[in-house]
């Protein structure tokens, strides 16, 4: 007998022709996203998961933007273009146009059926070329069929006599709980022969796919079907309700493959998970969080709470606290957070740290620097060990033009320093607080622009009146002039002499 692991179709057939106008969309149905992909990669990863010789999507509405599509993300399929002839059988057809292969079996699956997996493919095909069949469907037993083709079976259960709508079943064969899926497995040189001779000639107009079964039924082949223990594998995305009730369930799934595999995830009702997400070991999910894309998280990682990582890689034992990143990278035993926004080129090396309300981009931070709070790093390189100071600015944008900022190693930026791009930073300097560095900092120097201060007195008072500022500055003047009225005459300059003396 024919075995999942050892059987492969020689081609795959995905019908995406569709509108889709139930889901009132301007994006094609098949487009629609859940866990990270279209429902049509969602498709085309399941039929690869088959091994399969050839790979045929067939298309029609809005034909170009889909076929973008599959050039971006599968640039190994073969397209198919249905023609005004409608009907499933007609769409399959079509798909066989573009299929070589002269024998062998063939599969037809759905651009929306996301959750149909390999597995599940593979043993359909090893159970029709194990029973000899002309055709083998894939169906499922459901507590609630209406709306749904019923399967007709033999006495004995062991072939499939044909497959009736709902709407034009009788009373006893709606009781049958059997639904087609629409999945099927055909022979090839049955499937061509067979839908040469079906014809349009019915109420809708249309070649049905299912008349292949009664044709290849009337010249004495087998028909069979194999059930499904899972019937959301089996489910179709018709409109916007159902989009989303097969996300829940898509990432139920993922999330408790992750928890399987040793990751914990603290609150599944509020994780999001996408499908080509990898986690390590002993990883840590907390509430509230979104891991999007090809995100990678290290074994040993915390991740949250509120955060959305896409397309973030986080190293090992590194923490992401109430934070957003972009195409970043997190290295190992690094922390971020809380409320940073990491942006697209951010590289944050082993043990770093990218504190409270931090915004980077196109950023390098060594090994050990520490970008710690309220600041702003874009267009920059930062040297290992260095330190910036809380409200730092690396003014990287000169309206024109974006310029690069290079801090040395074990650097220390005083706070509310504005970095003016392009400038650097040599190893082992400093800049004091409040600097604006126009001009490079040599190695070991220490970079400084302040100026002294000048305090104008009695401004509030010319320049506020009638304020509440001006009604406290006046009664504290009013005060340190009772407090001086009341001190000996020679205190005062006592406390001068001793001050200069100082």
């Amino acid at each position: 007998m024919a075995t999942a692991e050892t059987t492969a179709p020689v081609a795959v057939i995905v019908l995406a022709a569709g509108a889709g106008t139930r889901m009132k969309s301007r994006t094609p149905k098949v487009l629609h996203e859940i866990g990270g992909r279209s429902l049509l990669v969602h498709a085309l990863t399941a039929a690869e998961g088959t091994g399969p010789g050839e790979l045929v999507v067939v298309l029609r509405h809005e034909r170009e933007r889909v076929a973008e599509h599959l050039a971006e993300h599968a640039s190994e399929v073969r397209v198919a273009d249905q023609d005004e002839i409608p009907g499933t059988g007609r769409a399959v057809q079509c798909g066989l146009e573009q299929v070589a292969a002269g024998e062998g079996t063939v599969l037809v699956t759905y651009g929306d059926v996301p959750l149909l997996d390999p597995a599940t493919l593979r043993e359909l095909v090893a159970a029709h070329e194990a029973e000899g069949a002309a055709v083998t469907v894939l169906s499922a037993r459901v507590p609630d069929p209406a709306g749904y083709g019923r399967i007709l079976r033999s006495e004995d259960g062991s072939e499939v006599l044909g497959i009736v709508e709902h709407k034009d079943a009788t009373d006893e064969q709606r009781a049958i709980d059997e639904i087609n899926s629409g999945i099927y497995a055909f022979d090839l040189a049955v499937l061509r022969d067979a839908l040469g001779r079906t014809t349009t000639d019915n109420a809708q107009g249309e070649m049905y796919l299912t008349d292949v079964l009664s044709i290849a039924r009337a010249d004495g082949r087998s028909v069979r079907a194999v059930v499904t223990e899972d019937v959301m594998m089996v489910e179709g995305v018709n409109d916007r309700v159902q989009l989303a009730q097969l996300g829940a369930e898509m990432n139920r799934r993922i999330l408790e493959r992750h928890m399987r595999a040793g990751v914990t995830i603290v609150d599944p009702a509020t994780t999001w998970i996408d499908a080509d997400v990898t986690i390590g070991q002993d990883a840590t999910i907390l509430p509230g969080v979104q891991l999007h894309g090809a995100s990678d998280i290290g074994a040993e990682a915390v991740i949250g709470p509120d955060t959305t990582l896409r397309d973030t890689e986080v190293g090992a034992g590194a923490e992401v606290v109430r934070s957003h990143a972009l195409l970043a990278v997190i290295g190992e035993g690094a922390t971020v957070g809380p409320f940073s926004y990491l942006r697209a080129g951010t590289d944050l090396g082993a043990k770093g740290k990218i504190g409270g309300f931090v915004e980077t981009k196109n950023a390098v931070i060594g090994e050990g620097a520490k970008v710690p709070h309220l600041s702003y790093v874009g267009d920059a390189v930062i040297g290992e060990g260095t330190n910036i100071g809380a409200g730092t600015i690396v003014a990287n944008y000169d309206g024109v033009n974006k310029h690069r900022t290079t801090v040395g190693r074990h650097v220390r930026v005083g706070s509310d320093n504005v970095l003016v791009a392009p400038v650097t930073i040599g190893d082992g300097a400093a800049t004091g607080a409040g600097t604006t560095v126009r001009k490079d900092v040599p190695a070991g120097a220490l970079g400084v622009n302040a100026v002294s201060q000048r305090n104008m007195e009695g401004w509030t008072l010319r320049r506020r009146a009638g304020t509440p500022a001006e009604s406290a500055a006046r009664a504290a003047l009013d005060a340190e002039q009772g407090s001086a009225a009341q001190t000996p005459a020679g205190t005062a300059a006592e406390e001068h002499k001793e001050h200069e003396q100082r």
